[in-house]
Formats: C-alpha cells, structure tokens, sequence
C-alpha cells in the first residue's frame, strides 16, 4: 500500500517530463516554420530594398496560419524607408555602411513553455514562449 501511494505522488510529476519533452518537440518544429517564414520575407524585402507594407503583411499571415494564432499576435518591426546597395564600399566606415543594411525584428508567440504549469504554480500568461529572430541584410536595390 506504501508502495502505491508514493506511486500515485510521484507518477504526475514523473509524466510532465514526457509531456515536457513532447512540448519541446512542437515548439522547435514551430521556430523552424518560423525561421523559414522569416528567411523567406527577408529574401524578398532584400530586393524591394524594404520591409514594405505588403511583405510584413503577406509574413504575419503566413506565420498566423503556419501556427494557428491571430495576424495581430505577430509583431513586426522592421526598416521600412528603402535602403540601397551600395556601389563601392571600399573606404566607407560602419556607420556609412549601415546605410544600405535592412534591420528587423519579429517576436512570435511560439506556444506554451513548461507542461503541468499548474502543478509548478506558474500563471498562463506567464507561461508563454515568444520567439524573437531579430537581424540585417543588405539591400540589393539599385538606385535608378
């Protein structure tokens, strides 16, 4: 009877590692959509010279739909003035160079971070997982 009642105490606690690991699993096959998503949009902003109005919307819904959460959850921020690539580079500082350089930055809630949250006390809204992937690229527009 000892026996058994230690089992019944320790068998949830044993489950939520399994739980946790199969959590895991999702949420990395999550940031890898993510981080293809986001590849992707770079590319294309990579030649428009900008996050234009049309790219940032075309990634929100493509994430929102990949992850099954609302376009509005997924925060975008990210040059949009158009950058140019710069001819010859030779001589310029790092600050004459930032000028041909697109920054962005795009935070995504992912999905929840800890299984049994409730058995470790955590809230749900602190139980979040937000990705953030956050970086430049030079523009290859060509002034005209």
């Amino acid at each position: 009877m000892k026996q058994f009642l230690v089992l019944t105490a320790i068998l949830p606690l044993m489950l939520v590692f399994f739980l946790q690991f199969a959590m895991d699993q999702q949420n990395s096959a999550r940031v890898q959509a993510v981080s293809d998503l986001v590849y992707a949009a770079k590319e294309e902003a990579r030649q428009e010279g900008c996050f234009n109005k049309e790219i940032k919307q075309r990634l929100a819904s493509s994430i929102a739909g990949r992850l099954g959460i609302s376009p509005s959850d997924v925060v975008i921020d990210a040059d949009s003035s158009v950058k140019y690539r710069l001819e010859d580079v030779s001589g310029l500082t790092d600050g004459q160079l930032e000028r041909g350089m697109i920054h962005y930055r795009v935070t995504v809630p992912v999905g929840r971070m800890m299984a049994g949250r409730s058995l470790f006390g955590l809230k749900e809204e602190g139980n979040i997982y937000r990705y953030t992937i956050e970086g430049r690229a030079a523009s290859e527009r060509l002034r005209r």
